[in-house]
């Protein structure tokens, strides 16, 4: 197996990971937005605390796609075409999800919020269960021809495993998001976040860990089954650590678990890219999928520069933003856009501000 078609699936497998990660908490605390919100109040206090980097989270999925596209051009095309529905809800979810965050606070009228909440709430849902339909898909297998091309209907990818992936990842995301609001928030929410991931963690890895030993029984070897260890490990000390109030160290181990669970799924498929479901001389593999090694040398030195200083601006708004939200620390919520487009969208003259609303 040639060198340079090995790293890239390598840094595939890191960018989707990270973007698990990253955006595995922001897209729970967007569900999160009508599952543990109970007030308006408490909705911006959870808007807040991701405001600042969820669409920098977002950078690492369109990396990770691009990444695809250019280093395995074959497994993209058969991967993105083969489900082009669930893609298409994926991008459909997103740009409500993103519009939301930019259009809810422009009007102070609960009917305008209630319906960008529930936008922001149910495009976090779709984005995570369709985002973990693919990958467990691209772990399992589509039913492809020897051209890669899918066989059947617009249907053909909906299966268990897709449904495992989904549910893999919107469990994940959920409890992920409460390890993040008991580290990033302040008061009531913090306590509750804090007894919430307690109570629920167990129950929200479940699906991923079905998904993690699923993969191991079907074609994992000693290291895998290694980085499986170890990710039990790290997530029974994360909820081990949870019940004495260490939020930080709780929240690293679940980053830990993430880490260790999907390199043991990437690492037990390796080296197929795309296993086929028809007849397993249909698979796409790292060495047949990828692009040519000249293509595969100029994006490595891409990538060893560009990759650092996004890595450091990234690593750089943390640090700035680092500090814990409370609902002390949100202003009186106003509109900001003219009067009449308040008349014209809510009906009414616009409202006074109400302090702490």
């Amino acid at each position: 197996m040639e060198t340079l078609p090995t790293v890239w699936f390598c840094a595939v497998a890191l960018l989707w990971i990270g973007y698990l990660f990253l955006e595995g908490f922001d897209l729970g605390v967007g569900m999160l937005m009508k599952l543990f919100a109970r007030n308006d109040g408490e909705r911006r206090v959870l808007l807040n605390t991701v405001g600042p980097v969820w669409d920098g989270n977002e950078v690492w999925l369109i990396t990770a796609a691009g990444a695809t596209f250019a280093a395995f051009p074959r497994w993209y095309a058969s991967l993105f075409s083969g489900l082009y529905l669930p893609l298409t809800l994926t991008l459909v979810a997103l740009i409500f999800r993103a519009v939301a965050f930019e259009y809810r606070g422009k009007i102070a009228s609960p009917r305008w919020t209630a319906a960008w909440d529930w936008a922001i709430a149910l495009g976090s849902f779709f984005a995570a269960f369709c985002v973990g339909a693919l990958l467990a898909l691209t772990t399992t297998g589509l039913p492809l021809d020897a051209n890669g091309d899918r066989v059947g209907g617009p249907f053909a990818w909906f299966s268990g495993y897709a449904v495992l992936g989904g549910a893999a990842v919107v469990g994940f995301a959920l409890v992920h998001a409460l390890a993040f609001l008991a580290l990033k928030t302040d008061g009531e929410i913090r306590t509750r976040a804090h007894l919430a991931f307690r109570r629920w963690m167990p129950l929200g890895i479940l699906p991923l860990v079905a998904w993690v030993v699923a993969i191991q029984l079907r074609s994992g070897n000693w290291w895998t089954w290694t980085l499986t260890a170890v990710a039990a490990v790290a997530a029974t000390a994360a909820w081990a650590l949870a019940q004495r109030g260490s939020e930080g160290r709780a929240f690293l181990l679940m980053a830990i678990f993430l880490t260790a669970g999907a390199a043991g799924i990437f690492g037990a498929v390796y080296p197929v890219v795309l296993p086929s479901t028809l007849d397993p001389a249909n698979s796409l593999t790292v060495a047949t999928a990828s692009s040519s090694a000249y293509t595969l040398g100029v994006m490595s030195v891409v990538a060893l520069i560009g990759l650092p200083l996004v890595l450091a601006y990234q690593s750089w708004t943390y640090w700035v933003f680092r500090k814990r939200v409370a609902l002390g620390s949100i202003p009186a919520a106003h509109n900001v856009v003219p009067a009449f487009l308040t008349r014209l969208v809510t009906g009414r003259e616009a409202p006074e501000p109400q302090t702490g609303a």
